[in-house]
């Protein structure tokens, strides 16, 4: 009898048939959530798919954002608390989101300096070989910056998970969940792209972000990992190998340069995906701060 309580109660609050827009947003958020489920590593292809989505969610609930309905439950006050969440929970995308920027920047200038060391000197020459060194180091930079992000949304991660809590099923929480949902999928994803980006050897992400502890205490992978790793680990790992054998001789510099192709090509993929990505979440703060400063 309570059930059919419950039911009657649910029917009479919700419309028959939610907007096109949430529909528009559950479906991308399912492909996604898919995505990151059944993918066992990540490939630079892979999160440029991940990436397009995102761009695809985020311009879906920018959209969504304008609609009379998102506004009402912005400015319901019973749900001021979780309209502050949503404040903070767009701050955090946006911090890890530029972590991942500034990575990639930080990274690229780096191996432009390795790249012109390479091009002025040919054949063997301990120059080389000191331009390795000093990318690697600046690799352990990125490296801490990520950790230190990583470590961050673990530290959140019970905060991001929101809508499961929200026990009210009115179309206002129903808006409310939704957008908290488009936060927790775009953090895993984020999350995944800071681990390939580290060089990390992580399998697909989880939901309760466990990856973030296991990736901070990994042990370094082994050559046969590194060779199916991303971009980065395996320009890392070639770095690694002629800075320990002090060898710069014509293969290693050809072998060098071919991985510095790929990873060129490889960050300028990402960071037009994440500019992208960046200038969408800019938006849908500034869209949801304009509503409840109105």
């Amino acid at each position: 009898m309570a059930s059919k309580s419950h039911f009657h109660a649910r029917s009479n609050s919700l419309p028959s048939r939610p907007h096109p827009l949430i529909l528009q947003c559950n479906e991308h958020l399912e492909r996604l959530r898919s995505s990151n489920e059944t993918s066992s590593s990540s490939s630079s292809s892979l999160l440029n798919n991940k990436l397009q989505g995102l761009q695809d969610l985020h311009q879906c609930v920018e959209s969504l954002v304008h609609l009379p309905l998102t506004q009402e439950a912005l400015l319901h006050k019973p749900q001021e608390s979780w309209v502050d969440e949503l404040l903070d929970g767009s701050l955090r995308l946006l911090d890890v989101c530029t972590v991942a920027k500034d990575s990639l920047l930080h990274t690229k200038e780096c191996m432009r300096e390795l790249q012109s060391t390479m091009r002025r000197r040919r054949g063997e020459d301990v120059e080389i070989t000191n331009e390795a060194k000093k990318f690697l180091a600046s690799r352990k930079v990125v490296k801490k910056a990520i950790f230190k992000a990583l470590g961050n949304l673990k530290a959140n991660a019970k905060r991001a998970n929101f809508s499961s809590n929200i026990k009210d099923q009115q179309s206002v929480a129903l808006v409310i969940g939704l957008l908290k949902d488009v936060e927790v999928v775009t953090l895993s994803i984020f999350e995944s792209m800071l681990n390939f980006i580290s060089g990390s050897t992580q399998a697909k992400p989880s939901n309760s972000w466990s990856l973030v502890s296991k990736l901070i205490h990994t042990k370094k992978p082994s050559c046969a990992q590194v060779a199916d790793g991303s971009e980065f680990s395996q320009l890392d790992a070639a770095l690694q190998f002629s800075v320990l054998h002090m060898t710069s001789n014509a293969d290693n510099i050809n072998n060098l340069q071919n991985h510095l192709e790929k990873l060129e090509s490889c960050i300028q993929d990402l960071e037009e995906g994440l500019e992208s990505l960046f200038r969408c979440l800019i938006k849908i703060r500034v869209a949801i701060l304009n509503v409840l400063n109105h």
